[in-house]
């Protein structure tokens, strides 16, 4: 742009800005409050938007897994590919469906069925793994979609659009659109938080990126947070080294009005955002040290999770904090585990992966159930998609890999308004292809939203021009999988 009509739109601006006063109304709003830090169990609802009708659910943890969990050694059984072992997948089952770089060349796809046991659980009769021996117990409050699908085939995409909406970066993620919709009902923690754990499956799983958890073209408050897994939790939480509590509180109060001044001259909101998180930073330095010492958990609550329950950063740990933060009124918590990327030695790594999974999740919840908490938390596990039946690389007695599969995969929900102990969707004898049911990624956001008292059609925010939301033009609401 012209810089002589560039200082005249901002001319044009300031005046405006000023003469409304938006800059000193949102900043008083900032600082009204004692400047000193809250109990972190204090509860005060901050919604910047209420639920368009009475909401089932009040916060969501949801358990990423990422990397791509094989449904067909964990959930769906298919016990008739015994008799098509090791023969190629029939075309008709594949109908040509586009396959990644890493088997797309192979000279056959042998048919590889799990060689791990199924067996019925509960009184919903739920078919699980021998992997799972700890969620088997609680099938009945659970519901298993087995036919969610989607439209990427690589992981980066894959994840990008199960949590945005789309498959480039740029779009709000899940949890921001939650926290810009709903607020946090603690001013003392941020609406959206995120913890990252390795598991022992694939010790070298690809990464993840912070745009999984940023806020898109949403003001930069409603981003996720991330607890680190050192003693250091929030990076750069801590005062320096000779600046004390008064110290920083003055230091706060002279850049806040500096901002201010900002503000008014040019019109930007994120400076006030910017202001707001220099706030919500203070009273984290009290909350979160508070939030994260574990050492007060009862020596059978620890027990339960499992035995990296005391190793900061595993997914045990993350467990039981996501627990923490939900009784803190956090809106929305997001656990992603690494490790599901199971090309080769499928069996001994998601053996190991489930071993790190199983015992912490099922501990969660119980833990919600036993505290009142899991009919107003909704509870996801699941991730961006599945594995194939047919083997990467050479299939023998006791190996093969699996390559990714996005046609069909398994994820799971409970809690906070979803009808437990039922199975949604059905897949053909390979595992394959969707044959009753089919659940989109869409459907599956809209129905996340519906529990939390959310309109997903109403849901959304304009941007260069067009009104965008978090399921995009699409989405239809699973009445099957709601109480």
């Amino acid at each position: 742009m012209h810089p002589i009509i560039e200082a005249q739109l901002q001319l044009t601006r300031r005046h405006f800005f000023r003469r409304i006063g938006i800059g000193s109304a949102a900043l008083a709003s900032l600082l009204h409050e004692d400047s000193s830090a809250h109990p972190s169990s204090a509860i005060q609802t901050t919604s910047s938007l209420a639920p368009h009708f009475a909401p089932k659910a009040k916060r969501v943890i949801y358990l990423f897994q990422s990397g791509g969990p094989s449904q067909l050694d964990l959930f769906d059984h298919k016990p008739t590919l015994q008799n098509f072992r090791g023969q190629n997948l029939p075309d008709s089952i594949r109908q040509g469906q586009r396959l990644t770089g890493m088997t797309a060349y192979q000279s056959s796809f042998p048919t590889a069925p799990s060689i791990f046991k199924f067996a019925r659980h509960g009184q919903s009769g739920a078919t699980l793994s021998e992997l799972l021996p700890h969620t088997s117990k609680l099938v009945d409050d659970i519901c298993f979609i087995k036919s969610m699908h989607t439209e990427q085939i690589n992981h980066d995409p894959a994840i990008t659009f199960s949590l945005t909406g789309f498959q480039l970066a740029g779009r709000p993620s899940m949890g921001s659109w939650l926290s810009y919709g709903l607020g946090s009902e603690n001013q003392d923690l941020p609406a959206f938080v995120v913890m990252v754990s390795l598991g022992t499956g694939n010790t070298g799983d690809q990464p993840l990126y912070d745009r999984l958890w940023g806020s898109g073209f949403l003001p930069s408050k409603y981003q996720g947070v991330k607890f680190h897994n050192n003693s250091d939790r929030v990076l750069y939480l801590s005062n320096p080294a000779g600046v004390n509590d008064q110290v920083r509180r003055r230091f706060l109060d002279d850049l806040a009005k500096l901002n201010q001044k900002n503000a008014e001259t040019m019109g930007d909101p994120e400076i006030l955002s910017r202001v707001a998180q220099y706030e919500m930073a203070y009273r984290m330095q009290s909350s979160v040290p508070e939030l994260t010492d574990l050492s007060k958990e009862p020596a059978a609550v620890l027990e339960r999770y499992g035995p990296d329950a005391k190793k900061p950063g595993t997914f045990a740990a993350n467990c039981i904090l996501a627990r923490r933060l939900a009784e803190r009124g956090v809106r929305f918590i997001q656990l992603f585990h690494r490790g599901w990327d199971q090309h080769s030695n499928c069996p001994r790594q998601i053996r190991n992966q489930a071993r790190d999974t199983d015992q912490p999740t099922a501990a969660l919840l119980q833990d919600l159930k036993e505290r009142g908490m899991l009919d107003d938390t909704l509870v996801i596990w699941g991730g961006e998609f599945g594995r194939t039946v047919y083997s990467q690389g050479k299939l023998a007695e006791d190996n093969y890999g699996r390559d990714h599969h996005p046609r069909c995969f398994t994820v799971w929900l409970a809690g906070g308004g979803i009808k437990g102990g039922q199975t949604i969707g059905e897949t053909d004898e390979f595992s394959y292809n969707i044959t009753r049911d089919p659940v989109s990624v869409f459907d599956f956001n809209a129905t996340l939203l519906h529990c939390l008292g959310i309109d997903h059609t109403r849901l959304s925010y304009k941007y260069q021009g067009r009104y965008f939301r978090l399921t995009d033009v699409h989405g239809d609401v699973v009445k099957a999988l709601l109480k």
